[in-house]
């Protein structure tokens, strides 16, 4: 199992490793548990700002 080492910004970091679970997860996720991911950013239906201070990006 691959280690992670981390940089010393800490000295509680300075001997930590961790593993990297490389062989536990997938490389992409299984398609029926996925959905899209919908941004409206204060918009209603017809597409007019409805919410305001809801950014875009």
């Amino acid at each position: 199992m691959p280690l992670r080492n981390y940089r010393p910004t800490s000295p509680g970091l300075r001997q930590m490793t961790r593993s990297t679970f490389e062989e536990i997860t997938a490389a992409s996720p299984h398609k029926p548990l996925t959905e899209k991911l919908v941004r409206r950013a204060g918009r209603n239906s017809q597409g007019k700002l409805t919410v305001r201070h809801q950014g875009s990006g």
